[in-house]
């Protein structure tokens, strides 16, 4: 279900689903299992998408997301009390729903995921999201994403956003064959993410980069 580690240089970046799947394999080797991010196909009535905070930059349009109900992602905490800090959390928020709609959609090339993403983050989901896509599956289940914090950069544009995903009711399931997967139980499920975001000349914080470590939010 999460986005597997990747290395500091951006030259190397690459991306995986982060549930670490039996069957599902996923990351640089087939025999590994790194998937999840998402919910069944249109079966289920979707929820109906947050509305975006008030501390959201005004005048944009920013594209309205909903999930199915079979899939949870639920945000603890996001709050802060200050309004740049919201600003990006609320974004932030935003992608990973938009990434998560995307893998149901069954839509590498999801218009919502570009929206929150610079070109070189772009990049980074659009391959996240195709390691479920190319191998037929889609996500259900329930993901917390919890423990946010945020850091904002002295230029004013840029900033880093820390956070927990807890895998333990989260799963693939396979759409032509139903088949539903989940994390080996000798697995660490929970996974820390360390994003950078940069802010659009449009005042959206756009993801630039994603890393992720298993096991790291318990230390």
């Amino acid at each position: 279900m999460a986005r597997t580690a990747l290395t500091m240089t951006a030259a190397t970046l690459t991306a995986t689903a982060a549930l670490l799947l039996t069957a599902c394999g996923g990351g640089d080797d087939d025999s590994s299992q790194d998937d999840i991010k998402g919910a069944e196909t249109g079966a289920a009535s979707p929820s109906a998408s947050d509305s975006a905070s008030s501390s959201a930059a005004p005048g944009i349009k920013r594209p309205v997301i909903s999930l199915p109900s079979s899939f949870q992602l639920t945000f603890a905490d996001w709050k802060s009390d200050d309004t740049q800090q919201q600003a990006v959390l609320d974004d932030a928020k935003e992608e990973l729903r938009a990434g998560y709609a995307a893998i149901i959609a069954n839509n590498p090339d999801s218009e919502d995921v570009a929206f929150y993403d610079t070109d070189s983050g772009r990049s980074q989901s659009k391959k996240w999201i195709k390691s479920y896509t190319d191998k037929n599956v889609t996500v259900i289940g329930k993901l917390p994403v919890f423990d946010p914090k945020v850091t904002l950069q002295d230029d004013g544009t840029t900033a880093s956003l820390g956070y927990c995903t807890n895998e333990t009711e989260a799963y693939t399931k396979h759409r032509k064959t139903g088949k539903v997967e989940g994390n080996p139980k000798d697995m660490d499920p929970e996974v820390y993410y360390l994003v950078t975001l940069r802010k659009s000349s449009q005042g959206v914080w756009q993801n630039s980069s994603v890393r992720s470590e298993r096991g790291e939010c318990s230390k």
